[in-house]
């Protein structure tokens, strides 16, 4: 236990240390980008509004989603498998386990990407829904939607959401090996789809999630706000009546609904769900 302080710290410092370059990266590659090929006309991305509450969300959830990744791992290992012990966790993990972790890596990450899109498209419909909404109204609150945007996660959108999601597949047996690259993808393809890009990518809108298609997502309800919830694959919202892309336009106005007053900074954004709840509560109380 005396160590433990240390091992946050070394989390917290490994995560930051991999964040920083590409971030950097990713703030060059869009920046160039959306030069040529913007979406809707604006100031660029480093003078968009909110632009600090942004990076801190981009800095602080890999450090919280890593965190919490590892304890739910080590709570379900223990509780489901009976593993314990740091180095029975490790051998446990290491290369995953059972049927799934015998088929050849990129099939594990074909396995990995598809499965957990179907999943969290149909999270992403549950968090719109009247009990969820307040922690996923975060995600939509920004209003200059931007590739910097893609981390505003609320954590228990994030808990719920991307990280369950992830600890089920590694403790159903695919090996952590496939987020040497899946993880990278996820990480661009998600600032790709929240830049401000006119890209459809003509057929292939149908097959990869793109920042037009993601945009008609972050708009207003009565403009489309309720349609393309899948994350990478739009063919979820195909079979489910969810897809839309008009031909020829674009949303103009981005955001949550005028009557939902949510705080811009990172703080009030984090309390934001628990103060809708404890009004609810008085209410309930004085009624």
């Amino acid at each position: 236990m005396s160590n433990l302080p240390l091992e946050v710290v070394g989390v917290f410092g490994h995560t930051i240390a991999k964040v920083i370059p590409i971030t950097i990266v990713l703030a060059v590659v869009f920046a160039l980008l959306t030069n040529f090929w913007a979406c809707n006309p604006g100031a660029p991305w480093w003078r968009k509004r909110e632009l600090v509450t942004d990076a801190c969300y981009w800095l602080f959830v890999p450090v919280f989603a890593r965190v919490f990744r590892i304890g739910l791992m080590v709570l379900g290992a223990g509780y489901l498998f009976g593993i314990h012990g740091a180095d029975d966790l490790i051998a446990f993990y290491d290369h995953g386990h059972g049927p799934l972790s015998e088929l050849p890596l990129w099939l594990q990450g074909i396995l990995f990407l598809v499965a957990s899109d179907f999943m969290l498209y149909w999270l992403h419909r549950m968090f719109h829904g009247s009990g969820f909404w307040k922690y996923h109204a975060i995600h939509h609150s920004s209003e200059d939607l931007e590739w910097i945007s893609a981390a505003r996660f609320h954590p228990v959108n994030l808990v719920i959401g991307t990280i369950a999601v992830d600890v089920i597949l590694l403790l159903a047996g695919i090996s952590p090996d496939i987020m040497l690259w899946v993880g990278p993808f996820t990480t661009f393809h998600s600032a790709f789809v929240h830049a401000n890009l006119n890209w459809s990518l003509g057929p292939f809108k149908y097959v990869l999630a793109t920042p037009v298609f993601h945009r008609w997502h972050h708009t207003l309800l009565e403009e489309g706000g309720n349609t393309n919830f899948a994350g990478t694959f739009p063919l979820w919202d195909i079979l489910f009546g969810t897809f839309r892309m008009p031909e020829n336009e674009l949303p103009k106005v981005y955001g949550v609904d005028g009557d939902q007053a949510i705080p811009t900074a990172i703080g009030g954004q984090l309390a934001y769900p628990f103060r809708h709840l404890s009004a609810a509560v008085k209410s309930t109380q004085s009624a």
